[in-house]
């Protein structure tokens, strides 16, 4: 503790600009870390104002501040063209799943009808053998009947 009576006013003032300090430090702090985590001009704005006040104040040296303001703005400027380029990729990436899903259902369709023409061809290739066979049996029950008369009538 100090004795001199200046030394006492000298510790008082010490403590009164060390909780200045410690708000205006604070602002500052929060005010980067929201920025930080979302790059936005919004936010760009909040954060080169809080480095003005602490200029304004004596925080911080002029230099000091202007290095950060475009620290963040070169931040900020990075994070729109990414954000741009986000969205092309998405726009382009909606365009390719719309054209996917329109080959897909050409596709469908396509495999559908030739599944029906085939089908048809089989039902008719179906129909015309067992006619056939029918035919044959028909033949050749004829031929057993003519064999049978002819056994039954030489008797």
């Amino acid at each position: 503790m100090p004795i001199i009576k200046s030394a006492k006013k000298q510790m008082r003032q010490d403590i009164k600009r060390r909780k200045k300090n410690a708000v205006i430090k604070s602002d500052i702090k929060s005010a980067w870390r929201k920025f930080v985590k979302n790059p936005t001009r919004e936010l760009l704005s909040d954060v080169q104002s809080e480095f003005d006040k602490a200029v304004k104040k004596g925080y911080i040296k002029k230099n000091t501040a202007a290095r950060r303001k475009a620290l963040a703005a070169k931040m900020a400027k990075a994070h729109a063209g990414v954000t741009k380029t986000a969205t092309k990729v998405e726009k382009a990436v909606k365009t390719e799943v719309k054209a996917a899903k329109k080959t897909v259902a050409k596709a469908t369709k396509t495999a559908e009808k030739t599944v029906k023409t085939t089908a048809k061809k089989v039902e008719k290739a179906t129909t015309k053998t067992v006619a056939k066979g029918a035919k044959a049996v028909a033949k050749t029950a004829t031929k057993v009947e003519k064999t049978a008369k002819k056994a039954t009538a030489k008797k």
